[in-house]
């Protein structure tokens, strides 16, 4: 299998490199972590305002992973906050794409972890532990497998499958 493209990687160069295997993602998502460019294979979240397992896998250890999280596109609650991306940094998280929203903004923007989402509330979810975690989700136009690769940066999220 090819190396993938080093973490500091521009996504429109991997894109010029790997045109006919990249996903990219429609441009919906803005920077919220203080890492604005991030990359690591995927790892996979299913949950609807329920951020259970968002707590779960950010408390085990991210091995440099990027959590990809499929809230619905829900602007009702936020999925993560200040406390959550914490335990990501000190997982060794590389960072979270979250198809919803954050809260403490402020607080993630200085934590060394990319973090991408819709928007911001201050309104946090329930914890009831519904969701699904390791199955492929999709969302922006990209279907994201766990194990394959995201690369973000200030142009966009892109993927790459792992067995190119």
């Amino acid at each position: 299998m090819p190396t993938p493209p080093t973490s500091l990687a521009k996504t429109a160069d991997i894109y010029d490199e790997f045109e006919t295997q990249i996903q990219v993602c429609e441009p919906i998502f803005r920077d919220f972590g203080g890492h604005i460019r991030f990359s690591g294979p995927i790892a996979t979240i299913k949950c609807h305002e329920d951020n259970s397992l968002v707590r779960e896998l950010l408390g085990q250890p991210g091995e440099g992973r990027v959590l990809v999280v499929d809230a619905g596109g829900s602007l009702r609650c936020a999925m993560l906050g200040d406390i959550l991306a914490q335990k990501g940094v000190d997982n060794g998280w590389a960072g979270v794409l979250m198809y919803g929203c954050i809260r403490d903004a402020k607080e993630i923007s200085g934590m060394p972890l990319g973090v991408k989402a819709l928007a911001t509330i201050p309104k946090k979810s329930v914890k009831k532990g519904v969701g699904e975690s390791g199955s492929p989700v999709t969302f922006a136009q990209v279907e994201f497998r766990p194990g394959d690769w995201l690369y973000a940066d200030e142009d966009g999220v892109v993927t790459l499958p792992a067995n190119r």
